[in-house]
């Protein structure tokens, strides 16, 4: 049974529920059971609801959902995307429900909280449409009149019993919700996204509105630029993506003959690269899987997770990031990972020959400082403990069913036309960058691993004047030097480009201030960027971007700590990509660089897990031979005996540019200091050619 017959016999068995929600819907606009302001919201929520019917039978009735584009001017269907989603742009969101502060404004603060949540569970109607996916459509619209059933009556309803009835439509349909993501992500048989790379016409870039995602200037300049560019040059790419992620395997020594599948995350407008990359993986022997982004609340992720575009607002992201904390409870968490067990153990065949994602980014978006607002929906402490532990146990349930140890991803970004009008010879600079010699860079970094080898620790310091970093980095000790190393020799494998070498530190003796003048990361921009560490773990922070300090630890609490109350340094590396750092300065795109490529220019810190996380048993070695021991520290290595507290399920990378950098030297057990790096340029013997690219 293929993707349309299972969804054709799923949206008849709720055909008649459909029918009767949609048809009371549709007379909403005539009716004046619910006062103002509150008909006005459902007025024009159920205007979307019932423009989403038509999206969606008129796709029913289509036969080939590939080729309807065709039928239309891309004037059309510019012009028919932004109907859809024209409330979350910048200028329009100031005065749509989408945006909690508008409807906090015109509702009330817990009824305009919540009712905002609804308006933005109900846009996910616009995938379902696109998808053929007539239950969840249902489901939606269910909910839309449950509620509008509770505000006609004369008295205002109980609002503890609205947040009841959102509680419940999350948790008694989250077997199906999360089961049709899982789907999205594992079964061979849902298809929609990989069906339209492989198979629409590229050459036509009309092909970008048959996702049902916002498409915007970026995405169409994007596959115009890529339908320019030679076939060789596309397999070019494709090659080097492929076997990023084949290179993984074999550097860390795993068997990828046994695996059966990986799942690519890409960004729309490379769908001629992703079409030559499908091939090339399942020419060896490994299915290919491509899942959207998840919309349904109980799925969305922190960030972006799965096939995504351009979003047409940031803020609108960010508004709603914790719209959790309107349902999220023990109960809640207890449900979502008895319904992911039952999945799990279906599905364990599947799981067990997952190889892993090789996920194709872009970078150039404008950094992101969001604005804070007191009407978005936020976590109280408890719920942040329960956001916490869920990450933590669902965790470990899925590393009980996939062998993290014989799993690998790669990571490669290229610029957005965002990043402004040199994209084009950014572009070209980029590709340079992704291909440089790795021979070359494994040589350079060998005779940093030769001193740092013998180190008891490493010494930091920023700029005098311009960085305040001071920072000393303790390194776990070498029982047998001519077997053993604490670096890891990393070239262009799992992580392209191009290169660096990187520990997990030893927590004990790690102490000092760790600082960046200007950081973007997860999404969001930070200034003055400070953290404090204390035997490895950070016991303050502080950043710049607000006006008080109780918002601006807020922030880093949320968006870098992922609301632990501390985390530990799970990595020190140093990047030695010097080509990547000029491209940066020479576009003066420093700030706009992705943190796969930020992290090879200069020296950073990951807070979080180690890079090891959940392989820490499997060997490793580097290409001199030697073993890298240094894949855990003293939190990890609980994993046998408390593995709830032996993570921490996130993973930060914090750079600091090689201009802010005084000084990084290897401190030997005799307290001699080895410089590595000295006043921004490589200074020891071996590492001089690095020197090249900033002449």
């Amino acid at each position: 049974m293929d993707y349309r017959e299972l969804l054709n016999e799923e949206n008849a068995a709720v055909k008649e529920r459909y029918d009767l929600v949609m048809e009371r819907i549709a007379g909403l606009e005539q009716e004046q059971r619910v006062a103002e302001p509150f008909r006005d919201y459902f007025v024009k929520v159920g205007a979307f609801i019932t423009l989403m019917q038509s999206l969606y039978e008129k796709f029913d009735r289509m036969p080939d959902r590939r080729s309807w584009v065709k039928l239309f001017p891309m004037e059309y269907l510019m012009a028919w995307n932004d109907r859809l989603f024209g409330q979350l742009l910048p200028e329009n969101y100031e005065n749509s429900y989408a945006n909690p502060a508008y409807a906090v404004r015109r509702l009330g603060p817990d009824y305009g909280q919540l009712l905002s949540f609804v308006y933005t569970e109900i846009r996910g109607m616009i995938v379902y449409a696109y998808e053929g996916r007539k239950t969840e459509m249902t489901m939606a619209a269910e909910l839309f009149m449950e509620l509008y059933s509770a505000f006609e009556e004369e008295a205002l309803p109980d609002y503890r019993q609205l947040k009841k009835t959102v509680y419940w439509y999350v948790s008694d349909y989250s077997d199906q919700t999360i089961e049709a993501f899982f789907k999205d992500q594992f079964d061979r048989r849902f298809s929609f996204i990989k069906d339209i790379i492989c198979s629409a016409d590229l050459s036509d870039e009309r092909y970008l509105y048959l996702y049902g995602a916002y498409i915007s200037d970026n995405e169409r300049t994007l596959a115009r630029y890529m339908n320019r560019l030679p076939e060789a040059e596309i397999s070019s790419m494709a090659e080097t993506f492929v076997q990023g992620f084949v290179r993984g395997f074999k550097v860390m020594g795993m068997d990828l003959s046994v695996k059966k599948s990986v799942a690519i995350r890409a960004h729309a407008g490379f769908e001629r690269v992703l079409r030559k990359s499908i091939e090339m993986f399942e020419v060896m022997g490994l299915f290919v899987h491509v899942f959207r982004d998840p919309v349904a609340c109980i799925n969305k992720k922190a960030a972006p997770y799965g096939f995504v575009s351009s979003s047409p607002n940031p803020q609108y992201d960010y508004d709603h990031r914790q719209d959790q904390a309107l349902y999220l409870d023990k109960a809640f968490n207890e449900r979502r990972l008895s319904v992911l067990r039952v999945l799990y153990e279906r599905h364990k065949e599947t799981l067990a020959g997952y190889a892993g994602p090789a996920c194709l980014q872009i970078f150039g978006e404008a950094p992101f400082s969001p604005v804070p607002k007191e009407e978005n929906l936020r976590l109280c402490e408890k719920q942040q403990a329960l956001s916490v532990a869920y990450a933590s146990q669902s965790a470990l349930l899925a590393s009980s069913y996939m062998d993290e140890s014989n799993m690998s991803f790669t990571i490669i970004a290229y610029p957005s036309p965002a990043i402004g009008k040199d994209f084009e010879a950014i572009f070209n600079e980029t590709v340079r960058v992704n291909t440089l010699d790795n021979t070359l860079y494994s040589r350079i970094q060998q005779s940093m691993i030769d001193v740092l080898d013998k180190a008891d620790f490493v010494r930091i310091r920023g700029t005098d004047g311009k960085n305040k970093t001071d920072l000393s980095v303790r390194l776990v000790p070498l029982k047998d030097p001519d077997a053993q190393t604490k670096f890891e020799n990393c070239v262009a494998d799992v992580n392209i480009p191009v290169g660096e070498v990187f520990t997990s530190p030893v927590l004990a003796g790690t102490n000092g201030v760790l600082y960046v003048s200007s950081a973007y990361l997860n999404g969001y921009d930070f200034k003055d960027l400070t953290f404090v560490l204390k035997d490895g773990v950070t016991v303050d922070y502080s950043c710049q971007n607000f006006d008080t300090p109780e918002e601006n630890r807020r922030y880093i609490r949320e968006n870098i700590l992922k609301n632990h109350e501390s985390l530990p340094l799970g990595e020190f590396a140093i990047g030695t990509n010097t080509t990547a750092y000029a491209m940066a300065r020479k576009y003066d795109i420093i700030r706009r660089l992705p943190i796969l490529i930020v992290e090879k220019t200069g020296p950073h810190f990951a807070l979080g897990d180690t890079c090891y996380s959940r392989s820490e048993d499997h060997k490793v070695y580097n290409p001199d031979g030697k073993e890298i021991i240094a894949r855990e520290n003293e939190i990890s290595a609980q994993r046998h005996t408390a593995p709830e507290q032996a993570y921490f399920n996130c993973h930060t990378d914090i750079t600091i540019p090689y201009d802010e950098i005084g000084e990084i030297s290897a401190v030997l057990p005799d307290g001699t200091a080895v410089p590595i790096i000295k006043d921004g340029r490589f200074v020891l013997e071996g590492t001089q050619t690095l020197n090249e690219a900033f002449d």
